[in-house]
This record gives C-alpha cells, sequence and structure tokens, in this order.
C-alpha cells in the first residue's frame, strides 16, 4: 500500500471527504496536505509514512479485539439486541451519575434492557479484558409543537432583542423587555417569540457585537441584564456598544458590591443555589472571563502557562482569582434570572412554547467555548465555506470546529453543555445551519485548502433529542441552502422542524411557491434577520446597498429592480383568495398562514413596517449591523396597527393560542 492509499484509507475512517463538488459540478479534491491537516486537528499524527501505518495498525487492533462499534445508538424505553459472536460479561454505566443501571451475562447476542434517555458506558469483558463503548439511548423524536400546544398550527413572532426600547431605559434591549414583548405578543394569540442569539459575547470583548460570533454558546450574554443608568445615545441614533458595555461594568460592580456587602439571606441561598447546580457547565466560563480582565479577551495570545485550562497556573488562578470568579458566576446568574422571569411571562400570557432561542453555529476560535472545551476542540483549523461564485476565495468564518473525534472521545460532554444551557428557558431551539450535523468545511490555518470533514450525525441528532426531551423544547434545523437529496426527510425523521423562507422558495420557472405546497413539519416565514424586511423586499432596499457598496454595476441594479418589483406583485397575489391586495404585509402572512406549516412566524420589523435589515451578510462596518433599534417602545407595541393586523390574520386562519 503506498503512502498516499494509505493516508486516503485513514482519512476515510476518520470521516474526511477524498474530494467534494462545488457550485459548477467541478470535482474539488483533498489535497495531501489537506488531509494531514484535518487528520492533525483531530488529534491524529499524519506527517509521515511511520506515523500513518503506526495508526492504521492501531485501528485495525482495536476492531479485531472489540466486538462493538465505537458508538451504540439505541432508542430508550425499548429493549434491543445486538450480535457481537463471543461469550461476555457486560454491564452499564450512566455517564451523569456513574450508577451501573444493568448487567448481565451474553451467548453471542447481547440483550440490552429498555434504558432511559441518556449517555452511557457499555463495558463488555471478555477473557479479563474489559472493552468499553459509547452507549446513546435517545428518544425516537424530539418534541412536538401538539406535544406542546395540543394544536398543530400556531404562529409567533421574531424580535431583534438588542433593539427593543421601552419607556424611560436607554442602552440596548434587556430580558426584561423580552418579558414584556412576550407578554404583548401572548395576548395578542402568539404560542412563541423569538429573538437572536443570546450567548455570551465576552465582558471584555468590546469590538464584538454579532450575536452570531459568541464567545461561549453555553454561557448567557451579559448585555441584556436590565440594570440602572444612563447610557448616551451615539451620534447616529444606533446602538453604541461601547458606551453600553463601559456602563454595565460600572454598573455591575456596583450591583455585585452591594449584593455581598447586604447578604441577603434569599438572595444569598439563591445564588448559592445556582452556583451550585451550575457549577460544572459555568465554572470555566467564569474563570476565562476573570482571566481575561487580566490578559485580554484572546486566549489565543495569552501567556502559554494560561492557555491550557488544564495548567497548574490556571489552577492556581481559580484560588487567587476566587472572587472574580464568583463575581462572572453572579453575572451568569442575574443573566439566567432575568431570562427566566421572560420565559414565565411568555407562559403567562398564555404562549404554548414560550421563547424561542437561536444556538449559533459556532463560537470564535479566540473566544471562551474554544478555551473551556479543548478536549473536544478540533485544533488548528476554523469552520467556513468553499469557494463559489459569489466567494471566490472561499469563506472563513472564523468558528470553533468541534472534532468528531474528540466529540466522542468525550462523551459529548460540550455539546450536551451547550444543548443544556440553551434549551434551560426555551420552547424552541432553532440550530442554526443544521446542515452542519452532517458535514463541516474546515479550513487549516498552515494555509492548505479545505476540505470536508463528516460528521457523526446520528449521534449528534440522538444527543440533541435527548436534551430537547429533557427540556422539552421543539428543535428547528435551519435548512437553507444547498441540502443533500434526503437529509431533510431524515431530520424530520428525529422530529426536527424545517425552515422555510418565502422569499427564497421559488419554482424553477422563479414564480413563488405557494405556501399552500409547504411541508407541514416547518417553520414557515417571509425573512430572517440576514434578509430585506418585507418593506425593504418591496422596496429593493437591499439592491440598493449592493450598489452602495459596490457589489453590483447601475445597469444590474436597474435590471435586479425591475425583476424585484414583478416579484412584489406575484407576492401581493400569493394569498389563497386570488386578489392582488394593496397592504402586502397581509397578502403575505395570509398566504402563509393559510398553509399547512406547523409554525409560521412574523418578523417585528415588518409589523412595524421597517425598511432597514438587521444584518447585510458580508459586511460589518459597512452596514449598521446589529445596530438599529426599534423606533416603537414595547409599551407601543401592543397598539400598533400592524400587530393588530398579524393577530386578526392569525385568528381568521385558526392559529391563535386563543383558538
Amino acid at each position: 500500500m503506498t503512502f498516499e492509499d494509505a493516508l486516503g484509507r485513514l482519512c476515510g475512517h476518520y470521516g474526511i471527504l477524498s474530494h467534494f463538488y462545488d457550485l459548477a459540478g467541478n470535482q474539488c479534491p483533498t489535497s495531501i496536505g489537506t488531509q494531514k491537516a484535518l487528520l492533525k486537528a483531530n488529534g491524529v499524527d499524519a506527517e509521515n509514512h511511520d506515523a500513518v501505518f503506526a495508526e492504521l495498525g492501531r485501528l485495525d487492533w482495536i476492531a479485531g479485539v472489540n466486538p462493538l462499534p465505537q458508538e451504540l445508538i439505541v432508542t430508550s424505553g425499548q429493549g434491543s439486541s445486538h450480535h457481537f459472536g463471543s461469550a461476555a460479561f457486560w454491564h452499564v454505566i450512566d455517564t451523569d451519575t456513574g450508577e451501573r443501571v444493568a448487567e448481565g451475562d451474553a451467548q453471542d447476542v447481547l440483550h440490552l434492557p429498555p434504558l432511559a434517555s441518556g449517555v452511557y458506558d457499555l463495558v463488555m469483558s471478555i477473557d479479563n479484558q474489559d472493552y468499553p463503548t459509547l452507549l446513546i439511548a435517545a428518544p425516537e423524536r424530539a418534541p412536538s409543537i401538539h406535544d406542546k400546544c395540543g394544536r398543530d398550527r400556531i404562529w409567533g413572532a421574531t424580535a431583534a432583542l438588542y433593539g427593543l426600547q421601552s419607556d424611560g431605559a436607554t442602552g440596548l434591549g434587556s430580558f426584561v423587555d423580552l418579558a414584556s414583548l412576550a407578554t404583548v405578543f401572548g395576548e395578542k394569540g402568539a404560542d412563541f417569540l423569538g429573538v437572536n442569539p443570546v450567548h455570551a459575547l465576552g465582558t471584555e470583548d468590546y469590538g464584538v457585537i454579532s450575536p452570531y460570533s459568541p464567545s461561549h454558546r453555553g454561557a448567557l450574554s451579559t448585555l441584556h441584564i436590565a440594570f440602572d443608568g444612563d447610557i448616551a445615545q451615539a451620534a447616529d441614533g444606533m446602538i453604541d456598544y461601547m458606551a453600553v458595555k463601559t456602563a454595565q461594568a460600572k454598573a455591575f460592580h456596583t450591583a455585585y458590591v452591594d449584593f455581598v456587602d447586604r447578604a441577603d439571606p434569599d438572595e444569598t441561598a439563591a445564588f448559592e443555589t445556582f452556583y451550585a447546580e451550575n457549577a460544572a457547565d459555568l465554572l470555566d466560563f467564569a474563570v476565562f472571563e476573570a482571566l481575561s480582565e487580566v490578559h485580554g479577551p484572546n486566549w489565543l495570545v495569552w501567556p502559554s502557562n494560561y492557555q491550557d485550562v488544564t495548567s497548574p497556573q490556571v489552577a492556581e488562578f481559580r484560588v487567587k482569582g476566587a472572587s472574580r470568579i464568583r463575581y462572572h458566576m453572579w453575572l451568569q446568574w442575574r443573566a439566567d434570572v432575568q431570562l427566566g422571569k421572560a420565559a414565565d411571562a411568555a407562559r403567562d400570557a398564555g404562549m404554548g412554547l414560550g421563547l424561542y432561542l437561536d444556538l449559533a453555529v459556532g463560537s470564535r476560535r479566540s473566544g471562551a467555548e474554544s478555551w473551556c472545551e479543548q478536549a473536544s476542540v478540533a485544533q488548528g483549523v476554523g469552520v467556513g465555506a468553499p469557494p463559489d461564485h459569489l466567494s471566490p476565495e472561499g469563506q472563513d468564518w472564523g468558528l470553533t470546529a468541534l472534532s468528531p473525534v474528540k466529540n466522542r472521545e468525550q462523551k459529548y460532554a460540550a455539546l450536551r453543555r451547550i444543548l443544556r444551557n440553551t434549551m434551560r428557558h426555551a420552547g424552541v431551539v432553532r440550530i442554526d445551519h443544521v446542515l452542519g450535523l452532517r458535514r463541516s468545511y474546515w479550513i487549516p490555518d498552515d494555509g492548505s485548502a479545505g476540505g470536508y470533514i463528516e460528521q457523526s450525525e446520528a449521534a449528534l441528532c440522538a444527543i440533541i433529542k435527548i436534551e430537547a426531551e429533557r427540556a422539552g423544547t421543539v428543535v428547528i434545523g435551519e435548512d437553507l441552502g444547498l441540502v443533500p437529496d434526503g437529509f431533510r426527510d431524515v431530520m424530520r425523521g428525529h422530529g426536527f422542524y424545517g425552515y422555510s423562507v418565502l422569499q427564497y422558495e421559488k419554482n424553477d420557472d422563479g414564480s413563488f411557491k405557494s405556501p399552500d405546497a409547504y411541508h407541514p413539519q416547518v417553520l414557515a416565514c417571509f425573512a430572517s434577520h440576514d434578509t430585506p424586511t418585507l418593506r425593504g423586499y418591496e422596496t429593493a432596499s437591499d439592491i440598493h446597498w449592493w450598489n452602495r457598496l459596490g457589489w453590483i454595476s447601475d445597469e444590474e441594479t436597474t435590471n435586479a429592480t425591475a425583476a424585484r418589483n414583478s416579484d412584489v406583485t406575484r407576492l401581493a397575489a400569493l394569498q389563497n383568495e386570488g386578489d392582488v391586495g394593496s397592504d402586502l404585509l397581509l397578502s403575505v402572512h395570509k398566504a402563509l398562514a393559510n398553509g399547512p406549516a406547523a409554525l409560521v412566524t412574523v418578523q417585528l420589523d415588518d409589523i412595524l413596517g421597517n425598511i432597514e435589515a438587521q444584518n447585510i451578510p458580508g459586511t460589518i462596518d459597512q452596514h449598521p449591523n446589529w445596530r438599529r433599534r426599534y423606533d416603537v417602545t414595547v409599551e407601543n407595541i401592543a397598539s400598533h396597527a400592524g400587530l393588530q393586523t398579524i393577530a386578526t390574520c392569525m385568528d381568521a386562519k385558526g392559529r391563535s393560542n386563543r383558538a
């Protein structure tokens, strides 16, 4: 066997694809350099002939002596049988509790009893030698909206949390504002209210404002903690994140000193309970935040002794920096309490699902998650997208990649922590770029071209279902773009809902697909945070932005605007009655509400008639992404004509929580 053949075989074992096809249908082989880099990212030495053949030999030996696969997935609550061809004593250990939950003798066939949903170690003892495998017991499907609401067709709204304003408040939207808005929509018949990700951005990183570039997806953003204090608006009327963070740092410090000095027994007990219950998930994050106060927010440039989460120097800091670590745990408690109250307010207002939260596709490589979860993270690579006609050089998103190999070795602990904390107060969670459950495009730091690596799709879906069942959370997978044949059917089989954005749903001739033809197991909407609003679409605001940014010429702008005008006419005629309505908000959402989609959502931007989008993908400073405030306060949204139009429409189509 040649070195190239051996390397290819090793890549096959670790899920590294030998090639992929670009948008033009051209085959793009994965180079030798890329193969080595992606193997190294998974902790596998493949630099030379001896290393590759040694690893292949190790894998062959394991396969020859261990009768079970590296991981075994079963349906929870059901017994199962597995042929392995050997006599053995076996036992099953719950990885959360360490408890031995089942054991027995097997002759050729292993009969497992029904197991509760969870992650286990299955250990086979053959000839006095133990052979472990990871055993995952998951429900067949994630919770459905019928499970949660008792109905099959509902509606809700999405909003930019940072953009909410309330009477007398400054800065940016808080969890308290979220509670107020949830009450407004719940009382209007909505069953859920969605917002942008509320993951931690990092208290010391003043430059990051995108909620889709978090420091840690398993911790909460302190930006949305309500506090007393005035913050001057930026001259352009947009959110001034620097001013917000500076004011918050002062206000939070004062509040924490007061908390410690007053030592209110009830508050102290509540915090200590939170600390004890969440230390396993959040303590390393709090250590990172405290270290950031000393060394800055980018751990990749910290002194080397602090770059390793398990180093003696970090262990020493856990003692010396205990007071600051407790401060950051206290901030997480404050955020958790306020977000929890928002979830309670949503349910109290009649919402069947409550809060709808986003799980970002990844965390930034310099942030807390990549430091805390080093045992599960792929080193020396970033997540991105291959070159295409829109981005000839490809896209490096600067996001952390979880290694399939390391993830399995760590029993998916990092992913479980992230999911558990994201679902804690969520009736619905949307998984951004759900295609990443099947494969990811990794870009090596050494300059090699990128390549695809397969993820442990079945195991990842099983872990998601376990945590969704535990939290009682409905799961939506954002499945836009080029999706492999059959992928959506697989996701639906797990009980996950798809994502249909009307402005992207077109037939081959360019006409819009009727929402009547949408699959029932989807969330349907007109727009998302990355698309033009309804009014922006109608006025071609996005096209004019492309021209302003130099992405398209004046001639292309004229042609695109003409095509858009035709699309707007088609949109207005989408409603089932067939007449062209003058109110595009009503026409579009009447059509969506009339269709079979289980969930229909309406953007607050569209309810208020806003033109500008929250974000234009591909821009950072050229467009005021993530900085726009709503010009209607939370208190006045309830009486807004746009909301009344939507609520009446949804009532008429039988989607209201009052139906």
